[in-house]
């Protein structure tokens, strides 16, 4: 019973040694916030790629629904 134990125990201390990195190798290039995801679920009056448009919008999202004082008075 104490061979079986130690058998179990040493299997896993070998199996934690085993891990592979969790790296990502090269990273991604990020592109512009207002390039867009290429899904179709997007805001309705902004189309990827127009930076004024993606402006616009944030302004207006922050003025409207994320400004407690605006929703207060």
């Amino acid at each position: 019973m104490k061979r079986l134990s130690l058998l179990i125990l040493s299997a896993m201390a070998l199996a934690a040694c085993g891990d592979k990195p969790q790296t990502l190798g090269t990273p991604a290039k990020d592109a512009a916030p207002y390039q867009g995801t290429g899904s179709a679920f997007v805001a309705g009056g902004w189309k990827p790629g127009d930076k004024t448009s993606w402006e616009q919008h944030l302004k207006a999202r922050q003025l409207n629904s994320q400004n407690d004082y605006s929703k207060m008075n």
